[in-house]
This record gives structure tokens, sequence and C-alpha cells, in this order.
């Protein structure tokens, strides 16, 4: 059994990336004021993390369909998947009802998340459980059904009591909940869930913060650093460091949306919604296409290319170095770009 106390270790870049987060949150605040529709923002960035935290999960609706599902809309697609979409946006509202230190409230939310798509909906499973690689190699075995009430309890409990800053502590708890594995199915929206209602009751902005829709974008490495985490000794730092750059990530990105999408979206969020914030999403997808083709393109030229303007541009370029996806070999004047392709 793990002491709570000690799984993790600190790394001291940790205190920096704190830093920048701090500064970008004051950065989403003027963002919102200026962006004329905060209700519209936080909505549309809502269902961003919606759609992107179910298709992590394997479900196949489209961004449009899933702002089409919470808007009430028909919908032709697989049942459950709509299923789905509905429940998550259920649970993502009842967030400010949820106390993050409650095993009542844990179950409660897993309930709002999985009605009616398993079979212990809202219940801490009865079985054992395996993570299983796609060539059933076993990634990692949760803990025994027996002893998850009592682990959870232990770990909600030192997230309530520990003096870590709520940064750490919430993807630290994300971590945990993954490795514990305490819910027959679901596990992974609802870690993601409950790092975003932790998040929420430090900074109340985060409950609109897309952290999902970055992981989603870098889900090798997301699952990659779940892995690096229990190699061997649990430590999660590898994860606590991967979520930290997704949240500085999702903060600006909530800024692009509020500054680039906002103006071009309809009222009722629906499916135009997600053509439009599709193709925002697919900015460093199409930055890194021009620049495989052509290594070399500044900042303003790519700008050109995307009818972008350039500082978007430089955005988006400092986002996917922080990534990991993308390098910059030499000057600025005479180097060139290096795309690290990702591990499928």
């Amino acid at each position: 059994m793990i002491p709570l106390e000690k799984f993790y270790t600190e790394d001291p870049r940790w205190h920096e990336k704190i830093g920048d987060i701090h500064a970008l949150l004051e950065r989403v605040k003027i963002s919102e004021e200026q962006s004329g529709d905060v209700l519209h923002l936080r909505k549309l960035n809502r269902i961003l993390s919606i759609h992107a935290s179910t298709a992590i999960e394997g479900n196949q609706l489209t961004l449009g369909q899933v702002a089409d599902v919470i808007n009430g809309k028909p919908v032709w697609g697989p049942p459950k998947d709509i299923k789905e979409v509905r429940n998550a946006w259920h649970a993502y509202n009842e967030m400010p009802h949820y106390e993050p230190w409650s095993v009542g409230d844990l179950l409660q939310a897993h309930a709002h998340l999985t009605e009616t798509l398993i079979g212990e909906s809202g219940q801490f499973r009865t079985v054992g459980v395996a993570v299983v690689r796609g060539d059933g190699v076993v990634m990692h075995r949760g803990t025994t059904a027996e002893q998850v009430p009592v682990r959870v309890k232990q770990l909600l409990h030192w997230g309530k009591t520990s003096e870590a800053h709520p940064l750490i502590k919430s993807s630290a708890v994300h971590y945990m909940l993954e490795y514990i594995h305490p819910f027959r199915d679901g596990n992974g929206r609802i870690g993601r869930l409950w790092q975003t209602l932790i998040l929420s009751k430090w900074n109340p902005l985060f409950a609109w913060m897309p952290v999902e829709t970055l992981v989603h974008h870098n889900q090798a490495l997301y699952y990659k650093a779940l892995q690096d985490s229990h190699t061997g000794a649990v430590d999660c730092r590898p994860f606590i460091g991967f979520m930290l750059d997704a949240i500085a990530n999702s903060l600006y990105k909530y800024i692009d949306v509020a500054t680039e999408t906002l103006a071009d979206v309809p009222v009722d969020v629906g499916v135009n919604a997600g053509v439009n914030v599709g193709v925002n999403v697919g900015v460093n997808d199409q930055i890194l296409e021009h620049l495989r083709q052509e290594p070399r393109l500044s900042a303003k030229e790519l700008a050109t290319l995307l009818n972008k303007n350039t500082r978007t541009i430089e955005r988006h370029l400092k986002m996917l170095r922080e990534q990991g996806r993308l390098k910059r070999i030499g000057s600025d004047k005479a180097g060139h770009w290096e795309v690290i392709e990702r591990p499928s």
C-alpha cells in the first residue's frame, strides 16, 4: 500500500510553471472582460471540454454533434455516445454542488457520468480490473476491489489536508484516481472531472477551462505520463509535470477562443460552433503540416497562409514548443523548424 504522503517527488521547475499559470489567469480575466459575452464563451469552452473528455474514451461524435446534443437537437449517432455526452453535460453542470473531498459526492458524480451506461454506476467496483495494452500486455492492475473504498477515502483525506498547491494537488489526485481505478468504467472521465472540480474551488475560472481538450490532442503523451509515473515505484512527478503544461496551454486556448472564435459563433452554440471551433482547434495541426513541407517558414508567412494574424501564430508556435511537438533549430533568422512526431 502506497503511503499517500510519499507518492510524488517535487520538481524545481514546477514553481516557474505555477507562476506562469498565475499570470495567464490574469490574462484570461482580461479576455473574458473583452469578449462581450462571458456566458456564451464559457458554454463554448465547456462543450470543447466535454467533446474532448468523451473522445478520449472512444466517443465517435464530432464537436458539432456534441454541441447539437447539448442544445437538444436531433443527432444521428450511436445511442451510447449520445448518452455519454448528455451525462457529461449534466455532471459538469453539477460541479458547483460537489465537494471535492467527499466520497459520497465522488460516487454521485460517477453516477451522473455513467447513468444507464454501466452496471455499477455510482458504485465502487466489486471486481478486479487491469489496464491492458492493445497487444494484450497488462500495463497496470488497479487496487483490489476490497481495498478501493479505504484507498479512495485516504486519498480524499490527503487532498483535504495537504498543503500542496492546488495545481499540484489536483494533478496528484487525478493520477491516483487512475492508479486506484475505483470504478468498473469511467475512471478517466471521473479523474479529469475531479481535477477540474478541485481547480475550480481554488479559482472559479477553471470550471470553464478546456483542459481536457489539450489532453485529447496529446493523448499519447497523457498515457505515457501515467505509465511513467508507476514504472517501478509509484512517483507521479511525470504526470504532474504533464498536467501543469496542459493547464497552461488550456489557458492559452481559452484566450484564443475568446479573441478569435466568439465573434463568429451563433448565440445558440450549435453546429456552426463545432465547425468554427474545430477550425480553431486545428490551427496547430495546420501549422505542423506546413512546417513539415517547408521548415523555414516564418511566423509571418504562416499567418498569411492560414489567414491569421502574426501574433496568433506566434502563440500557437509557443504552445507547440511547450508541448514538445516543435523545436527550433538555429537562429530566428537563419534557422528552421523541426516537427517532433508524437508516439503512436
